[in-house]
């Protein structure tokens, strides 16, 4: 699996309440990798801490709303002193999916502010400090969405898009001092956040993985960025990133459609 000298003894996961973060949360605990979760459900937050504390290691807990004025003030009051080997970026949901010119522009801002800017103040903190010590890794969750446009969800595919580019970034500048960069790409997730979306998993053909299955894999390939596609998705990542552009957006426009349960 991976390094517990090399990226503890502390991991921050922020979305570390359900799904994909629940996931990260014991997989790294059985690692015997010390926790700070953060998410803004104190109730499943606390349940992953209880079960994350079975596995024998240290958990603090920060029910947060990350786009809060002072969040990132709050995390390094919480983070301060101990010493942060992994950063689990995983609180980024569309928490905001309309036609772009009829929505709300506040709450296209709220998508832009979690996805894009409490993302970056993250990565800055706790870059930084990895880089001082020189070894560290940093796990930024993607989505697929970032390869092609959709309807109901521009903002959303743009952010994600924005994701992508900015690991490989980081990932080009941390390099050289020993810490690990990687966006973790992923496709049809069974997660809660996707289940409240209202998503058809049983559409025949459908393959939807599991939360456990990617964090897994995710932790596996931290050292093999600056992008990794999970779950087998890579060949649908290539074919979005192709051309000619209108034929792409269209058809996925028909997948997604049909995926919500909506008219082709």
């Amino acid at each position: 699996m991976i390094d517990a000298s090399y990226y503890g003894p502390w991991a921050v996961i922020a979305g570390g309440s359900e799904g994909v973060g629940a996931s990260f949360a014991i997989e790294l605990s059985n690692l015997g990798i010390n926790l700070v979760l953060i998410a803004r459900k104190p109730g499943p937050l606390e349940e992953t801490a209880v079960a994350a504390r079975a596995n024998g290691v240290e958990v603090r807990t920060l029910a947060l709303d990350l786009l809060g004025s002072d969040a990132l003030d709050q995390v390094t009051a919480a983070t301060d002193d101990i010493e942060v080997g992994l950063l689990v970026f995983n609180a980024g949901a569309n928490s905001y999916g309309h036609e772009f010119v009829t929505g709300d522009l506040d709450g296209f801002r709220r998508v832009i502010g979690l996805n894009v800017n409490s993302q970056m103040e993250f990565v800055q903190h706790f870059g930084a400090k990895m880089k001082e010590r020189g070894r560290g890794g940093m796990i930024l969750v993607g989505s697929l969405a970032g390869f092609v446009g959709s309807e109901h969800m521009s903002v959303y595919s743009a952010v994600k898009a924005f994701g992508r580019v900015f690991a490989e970034g980081v990932w080009l500048e941390l390099k050289p001092f020993g810490v690990h960069v990687v966006e973790l790409v992923l496709g049809l997730t069974r997660t809660p956040a996707m289940e409240r979306e209202g998503l058809n998993f049983d559409l025949p053909g459908m393959r939807a993985a599991e939360p456990d299955d990617v964090a897994r894999e995710g932790l596996e390939h931290l050292a093999d960025g600056p992008v990794w596609i999970a779950a087998g998705n890579f060949p649908r990542a290539e074919e979005q990133s192709g051309f000619p552009r209108d034929k792409i957006v269209e058809n996925n426009r028909i997948a997604i459609r049909k995926l919500m349960g909506f008219d082709v």
